[in-house]
């Protein structure tokens, strides 16, 4: 089952020919792979000849003696089509060492548009960003969201049933292949964090205590959408018998953001207008790998689906962070181009008292950007002073007015 993945895919076919080397990021499994493909059927459906695109998957065993950067350039460069465009792709291009100078050189050729795709954001560290700085574009790329897995089963129907049909199964676009079959699933989805602590941190970090980074990696897993600290990681975790120390927690947490596997989220002071070091957030990138990790049981719903608000945030171009307004907190301030929109997250908020605590920190805020409260209470859209409290289910899929404020 192929999903076309269109907000990305048009971003591909926006920058085409333009001269900057595309980056396509994101946790492995997330469907970069298929976006290539797709965007090379695209290519080839209009007007691009075969002999134009070379495609390489450096996870693929048959491309193993590219792995070194000088036969990678010199098969690269000798395929390269004469006063036409070529079209490169190199997906995970980060297992070759040295390959910012093989996209370098060939970036600064004629008639060349490169694509490539990596699971590990340091792919973007200094060395690599030095070395392309400013002739790149970053497209970040998430697995499904709760419209596209929705839009995957056929129709718009039983959307109660299907939201957590898709926390549960997970939002990996591969689980849609192993649809009902928990087990299957379960195995995918431990395939898949084993790969990221396992290859992508212990390996290249050169880590040595792999249960103590799984301890943090399940105590992040254990508390998104609360506050956390280094300090405070480490403190709960030594307390609890596993010794551990600020900086290393700290370590681990940006091995862990920079796989993808987990988001921060910092925290804005709105009045101040100013960022704030203390006390993020962690978001897990899915909830189907928290539950394989955690069990099921004592979910909190609630954060859960702050959760999922978070990453379609995300996904719609904003920068999200927690705000602080007085003593209140926002859930998000999600920031772009076009301005501010602030967002409260709740489960319900149908009981008098809940909906004026949930509303209290959005009336604090003294500007007029748009206000948003989202609950899964299954209620006509409603507004309070300004304050538009809308189905979260609704929001997800696109189905409110000026959803993209």
């Amino acid at each position: 089952m192929v999903i076309r993945r269109t907000e990305y895919l048009n971003k591909l076919i926006a920058f085409r020919e333009k001269k900057l080397i595309k980056i396509i990021t994101g946790i492995r499994r997330c469907g970069k792979s298929t976006l290539l493909e797709i965007y090379q059927d695209w290519l080839l459906e209009n007007g691009v000849k075969k002999e134009q695109i070379i495609a390489i998957n450096f996870e693929d065993i048959d491309y193993e003696e590219l792995c070194d950067y000088k036969k990678l350039y010199t098969y690269l460069k000798e395929r390269l089509v004469q006063d036409e465009m070529t079209y490169i792709f190199l997906d995970e291009v980060q297992n070759i060492e040295n390959f910012p100078k093989v996209v370098d050189s060939l970036f600064i050729k004629k008639n060349v548009d490169m694509y490539i795709t990596g699971s590990n954001a340091y792919m973007l560290s200094s060395e690599i960003a030095t070395l392309i700085s400013g002739r790149y574009v970053q497209i970040e790329m998430l697995p499904l969201s709760f419209k596209e897995y929705i839009e995957s089963t056929g129709n718009m129907n039983e959307r109660g049933i299907k939201y957590t049909e898709y926390l549960e199964a997970s939002s990996f676009p591969y689980t849609l292949e192993l649809k009902g079959q928990p087990e299957e699933i379960r195995d995918y989805l431990e395939g898949i964090y084993n790969t990221i602590v396992v290859k992508d941190i212990v390996q290249r970090k050169r880590i040595t205590d792999t249960m103590m980074l799984k301890s943090v990696l399940r105590f992040v897993f254990d508390n998104i959408g609360n506050p956390l600290s280094s300090k405070k990681i480490a403190d709960t975790m030594t307390s609890g018998g596993r010794k551990i120390d600020a900086k290393t927690v700290e370590k681990y947490l940006e091995c862990l953001s920079e796989s993808y596997i987990i988001y921060q989220a910092k925290r804005y002071n709105i009045k101040g207008k100013q960022y704030l070091k203390t006390l993020e957030k962690y978001y897990v990138v899915d909830i189907g790998l928290r539950y394989m990790l955690l069990g099921k049981r004592q979910m909190d719903m609630g954060h859960i689906l702050e959760n999922v608000i978070y990453l379609e945030l995300l996904r719609r171009g904003y920068d999200v962070y927690v705000g602080k307004v007085d003593s209140f907190e926002v859930d998000f301030v999600a920031q772009n181009n076009m301005g501010t929109t602030y967002f409260q997250v709740a489960l319900t908020a149908r009981e008098e008292q809940t909906l004026e605590r949930e509303l209290r920190p959005l009336k604090a805020i003294r500007d007029h950007y748009p206000k948003i409260l989202l609950t899964l209470d299954e209620d006509p859209e409603v507004q309070y002073a300004g304050i538009r409290r809308i189905n979260a289910r609704d929001w997800l899929l696109d189905l409110t007015e000026g959803n993209h404020n």
